[in-house]
């Protein structure tokens, strides 16, 4: 088969990338992306080979809705005669589109039930799969077909890091009691998020406040962010200016902060003390994973809080639950993908 997988943001290459491995042994992939945050920067460290197709139309709404088509014709230039037999992506709003234009098959996943760009993927899309516990009424709403719908057990991190987390069990544990000073690793808001209504630069007296009693690694989205914080008032503060591998950043994090987003529920899953600190409404699967004590949610936190936390804050053992979900659910997606009922 020939299985086109389209990568729009960073969060996606680690969600397929054991896919795309286990499926090259006996497939032709083709990798298709858009310049957005680290995306980029983790399929190089991946060593994937991929190309890049238009570009992505900043926070504004307006802008949003002109680019939108723009990059649906460019991608169907692109895999004009390609012959692609299937298409998969996660909140790619345009995958779906391009694929019913085409007439290839397509799987649309998502866990995200504030983004608009769900309506016309939820309308084109073959298959919808998401995860167990959201909410048809939602999906209903976003004019999702109950028919297409395919629920998957668990969370969307499960998918990959129960393989990551048996990697991690085989590696050396992380030299911890050695360090001088504790290391926390913060993830601020997604400035160009559509879904986003919060505040911006929120974090920047947290960072200000912790930076001379702990390390801070800052993991910003994307360049613009990345020069904010590079400020001389953030001295001392490392800023991350290329891709981390989540193995990275699992074994050294004392305790992760982080404004929302995939990243901050990968460490509450793998068991890093976890705060989230995003300002506006949570998604269901933010609120499934509260619900099970995977993280804290404290959208004014100070700095004193924070390193009151981490004073109080012990390692935990990943979430073995949703981890063997994620096994299963990879199974699933995989064989949804290759028509294998």
């Amino acid at each position: 088969m020939r299985i086109w997988f389209e990568l729009t943001n960073s969060p996606h290459i680690n969600m397929f990338a054991a896919m795309i491995r286990d499926l090259e042994r006996e497939h032709e992939v083709i990798i298709t992306c858009r310049p957005l945050a680290n995306t980029i920067d983790l399929l190089d460290l991946h060593g994937f080979r991929y190309t890049v197709v238009g570009q992505h139309y900043g926070g504004k709404l307006s802008a949003k809705l002109f680019g939108f088509p723009v990059r649906v014709w460019q991608l169907c230039r692109f895999l004009a005669g390609r012959r692609v037999d299937v298409a998969i992506s996660q909140s790619s709003f345009h995958s779906p589109v391009v694929a019913r234009l085409m007439g290839i098959r397509s799987i649309y996943m998502n866990d995200n039930e504030h983004a608009m760009g769900n309506i016309p993927a939820f309308l084109c899309a073959d298959r919808i799969m998401v995860p167990e516990f959201l909410s048809m009424e939602k999906l209903r709403k976003q004019w999702a077909n109950p028919r297409k719908v395919l629920p998957y057990p668990g969370v969307k991190e499960g998918l990959y890091l129960w393989e990551l987390d048996q990697r991690l069990a085989q590696a050396a544990p992380a030299e911890r009691a050695t360090r001088a000073r504790k290391t926390v690793y913060i993830r601020p808001e997604p400035w160009t998020a559509q879904y986003y209504k919060g505040s911006r630069n929120f974090l920047d007296e947290l960072v200000l406040g912790m930076k001379d009693h702990v390390d801070v690694v800052l993991l910003p989205r994307g360049k613009e962010q990345g020069v904010h914080y590079q400020h001389a008032r953030f001295a001392g503060v490392r800023v991350v200016a290329t891709a981390l591998d989540i193995a990275d950043i699992a074994p050294d994090c004392d305790l992760f902060i982080g404004a929302g987003g995939t990243m901050t529920r990968e460490m509450a899953v793998l068991g890093v003390p976890t705060i989230s600190v995003y300002q506006d409404a949570l998604l269901d699967v933010d609120l499934h994973l509260l619900q099970q004590g995977a993280f804290l949610h404290l959208p004014q936190l100070t700095a004193a809080q924070a390193l009151e936390c981490l004073r109080r804050a012990a390692q935990q053992p990943p979430n073995r639950g949703l981890l063997d979900k994620g096994k299963d659910a990879y199974a699933l997606v995989k064989r949804t993908l290759l028509n294998q009922h």
